[in-house]
């Protein structure tokens, strides 16, 4: 049981690449849509380059959306409005036409033989409006146009000409009364019922949707049939119109949940091993060439989640309307990758993402080829992403690339540029704004995983932070060595290829620690007394040494990234304290080299190993004495030719070329930095 556990922890980091990898595969999965695809890729206007295909089952011919949009918009234009019929308001009408008639014909004026004909009259036109019906106005309407009354939920068909409008009731009035010979008394009537007539027809707009969408509801999406083992295309044969059609309802009929539902373990399987295949790719390709990524599972992880991400935002992106799915900004991916490791292996998961999204979006192909070409695009333009202007130049760029991509897919398609998709090229643009938010994005990753980018090693090369400002006011001595350092360090990376912006603010640290106690150091010590000579070569060597330790817990809760503080962990190796230990075999005849030997690590990277020979040799530079080129020359080489003897190098990747072109720096600005004036006269 105890050997069990011993080689589970032991194998812990392995075992949770393992969990990490099945859990990622399982996501992508997840996200996929449900069902299959399909096998045959076609383009409008090329020739069908496999064989002979027929139908493999019975299916129905799709509409194109702009064919079922055509029709939707002809049974809109067709649609005949329902007015709903208040018949309450033909009992109120009447209730106050009795009650308002004596205050109009008054028996002073009329006659008793005229009053009960006048008022039979009234009732009569009352009855005329309300039967037809009466509606607010008409005049922005057709008189002709068709439509629906619902009395007592009864329907009935009529035209508004048959309506009688409140805004034309005194003509209407009038001529009803012509017609009964009554004309004399118009005015008296339009006073009376004017008070009081209102309209009883009123447009139903909840009805008249659901009639609309129930006539949209019946509109067919599909146009005849295709029978089994029917010819839909023969080899050579060009994708045309109507083939085209023919084959997007194929495609769509595999690619759809209801068929895919009978072959959905199958389906589920191919996709699982390919995306399984895919993910171990990238896992081999990290063994091999990123070690130290592989390494660190934090990092492992970093890379997996922003894979996991893009295929999520995506496939909802295509579930949602694929047409947006060049909005998702998928160059992010290889920017973010490159900040925080290299160019390399962020062109190499780009290229892995886009080959799995490539199962999820429509026009695989177009959309495979147009996004490997702006992770390229991004890959080479991208440089000092710390400088916003660059930034900017290189979204552009890749606007740009899209633009151009898109643009001659469509004049292959179509043989022209006409009926562009305008829509679509401002989903680029869109896509290219969306993409400069990759900074704030940088941000958040590096708080979340602890990683460090350019724009953070620039914020803390600034010599006015706090923590070097009370390095340059407690150690000033400390502080220009550590500026010297800097200067070599950052020359020598920029020649071998390493990361110069890193290398230079691992040099403006590495020796904060010596800020604990600064007079115990030479640079530091402005008088002739030296606080050594009143302690044991063995103290000595220990506050020598503790200036590492001292740094890293300084770097630690100041909250410098760890990338950092692995320059104050490494710049003296395993080296010893050789002044000292000197001074311990001259007094006692010997001494215990751990005593006087620095804790390490020894050097890990290329630039470690740089900012120990910057640090080494711009530290002993220091005791030379009317120094020349000759002189230089032979003390470079012989103090990183002890550190390779020591084997302070062997962990590091760097070549021996790469030494001697770092040593060739050094002597030059050295060299430069020693140089002999000409002695002017006084």
């Amino acid at each position: 049981m105890r050997k069990s556990l011993d080689n589970l922890y032991k194998n812990q980091s392995l075992i949770y690449k393992y969990v990490l990898y099945a859990v990622s595969v399982f996501g992508i999965v997840f996200f996929f849509p449900k069902g299959g695809k399909f096998k045959y890729e076609f383009q409008k206007g090329k020739p069908w380059q496999y064989e002979n295909l027929y139908a493999p089952f019975d299916f129905s011919v799709s509409k194109t959306a702009e064919e079922i949009q055509n029709e939707q918009k002809l049974v809109k234009s067709r649609q005949i409005d329902y007015f709903t019929v208040d018949t309450s308001v033909l009992d109120q009408a009447k209730e106050q036409y009795e009650a308002n008639f004596p205050t109009v014909f008054t028996t002073e004026n009329y006659n008793e033989n005229q009053l009960p004909t006048l008022k039979q009259a009234g009732r009569k036109i009352i009855n005329e409006l309300y039967a037809k019906g009466v509606i607010e106005s008409i005049s922005d309407k057709n008189p002709d146009d068709p439509i629906y009354l619902v009395v007592n939920n009864l329907q009935k068909a009529t035209v508004f000409r048959e309506l009688y409008a409140l805004d034309r009731l005194d003509k209407a009035i009038r001529d009803m009364l012509r017609e009964n010979g009554l004309g004399m008394f118009a005015r008296q009537f339009q006073q009376l019922l004017g008070g009081f007539i209102r309209a009883n027809v009123t447009y139903d707009q909840s009805l008249s949707e659901k009639a609309l969408e129930g006539e949209i509801a019946k509109i067919s999406h599909t146009r005849g049939t295709i029978d089994e083992g029917k010819l839909i295309i023969a080899k050579g044969e060009v994708v045309e119109a109507e083939n085209f059609k023919i084959l997007n309802s194929l495609r769509e009929e595999y690619e759809s949940e209801l068929w895919a539902a009978s072959n959905y373990y199958f389906i589920l399987f191919g996709y699982t091993v390919l995306v399984a295949l895919v993910l171990m790719m990238l896992l081999f390709f990290l063994k091999k060439y990123r070690p130290e990524i592989y390494q660190n599972n934090t990092k492992v992880t970093f890379i997996f989640f922003n894979i996991l991400l893009m295929v999520f935002v995506t496939t909802m992106m295509v579930k949602y309307n694929e047409m947006y799915v060049f909005v998702v900004p998928l160059c992010i991916l290889p920017l973010v990758l490159k900040t925080f490791f290299d160019a390399r292996l962020g062109l190499f998961v780009h290229v892995l993402t886009v080959l799995i999204l490539g199962f999820v979006v429509p026009n695989s192909f177009e959309y495979i080829f147009l996004q490997i070409s702006a992770g390229i695009v991004t890959i080479l333009t991208i440089s000092e992403l710390y400088k916003r202007a660059n930034l900017f130049i290189s979204v552009g760029q890749i606007t740009l690339i899209y633009i151009i991509g898109y643009l001659a897919f469509h004049i292959i398609h179509e043989g022209n540029l006409e009926n562009i998709v305008w829509f679509t090229l401002g989903l680029f643009l869109l896509n290219g704004m969306i993409t400069l938010f990759v900074q704030p994005l940088i941000y958040i990753y590096e708080k979340v995983f602890g990683l460090v980018s350019d724009v953070s090693l620039l914020e803390l090369s600034d010599t006015n932070s706090r923590l070097l400002k009370e390095l340059s006011n407690k150690a000033p001595g400390t502080f220009h060595h550590s500026l010297q350092v800097a200067n070599l360090a950052e020359a020598a990376a920029n020649e071998v290829g390493a990361n110069s912006m890193l290398v230079r603010v691992g040099a403006l640290y590495h020796d904060i620690g010596k800020m604990l106690n600064p007079t115990y150091f030479t640079e530091n010590q402005i008088t002739n007394v030296n606080p050594h000579d009143e302690l044991s070569a063995k103290d000595s060597a220990k506050i020598i040494i503790d200036h590492v330790i001292g740094g890293i817990e300084l770097a630690r809760k100041n909250g410098i990234p760890d990338r950092v503080i692995d320059f104050i962990r490494s710049h003296h190796g395993t080296t010893l304290v050789y002044y000292f230990f000197k001074k311990q075999q001259e007094l006692d005849g010997e001494a215990n080299e751990d005593d006087f030997r620095y804790p390490g690590p020894i050097p890990f990277s290329k630039e470690t190993a740089i900012l120990m020979m910057a640090d080494s040799v711009e530290a002993a530079s220091k005791s030379l004495k009317n120094p020349t080129f000759l002189i230089i020359d032979a003390f470079v080489n012989k103090i990183i030719a002890g550190q390779m003897s020591a084997n302070q190098f062997v962990n590091a990747d760097i070549t021996f070329k790469e030494i001697e072109v770092i040593k060739k720096i050094f002597k030059q600005k050295l060299t430069n930095i020693y140089h002999l004036r000409v002695e002017y006269p006084e």
